[in-house]
């Protein structure tokens, strides 16, 4: 697990990935239905965890999710999950897990303790900077 001055640190010297579990649209910043913030932490690339199951409810299969993740097969650095409050991060999680990427770290404070902190950056849209 890693906490906020961790993902500080990530988002200065881009020594670990980002992912964000959440919609896209949360992620974008264009609804944000929990917090007073909308948007995601500057650097962080979206892999929603819903689209880790069937619309069954049922897990993709592991090649199924080696597929969904080839973007982050090979990326080299560590890999740190969030999401709005650190739960469905834990699907996003279990389904690398799945894939055969190991050793990801997850941020339990996620977006919720992100956007506590006024001095910390908040993206929107494609990676805009807005604070």
């Amino acid at each position: 697990m890693v906490n906020v001055n961790d993902v500080r640190e990530i988002v200065q010297s881009g020594s670990a990935l980002l992912v964000d579990a959440r919609q896209p649209a949360r992620y974008r910043g264009e609804i944000e239905p929990m917090d007073k913030v909308a948007g995601h932490i500057p650097g962080a690339v979206n892999h929603p965890w819903e689209e880790g199951i069937h619309p069954d409810g049922t897990w993709l299969s592991p090649s199924e999710q080696r597929t969904r993740f080839r973007d982050l097969a090979d990326v080299g650095d560590p890999i740190v999950v969030y999401c709005g409050s650190g739960v469905t991060a834990c699907s996003t999680l279990f389904a690398l897990e799945l894939a055969g990427i190991r050793g990801v770290r997850l941020y339990p404070g996620s977006w919720s303790d992100w956007i506590s902190y006024a001095e910390n950056p908040i993206a929107v849209g494609d990676g805009e900077v807005k604070r």
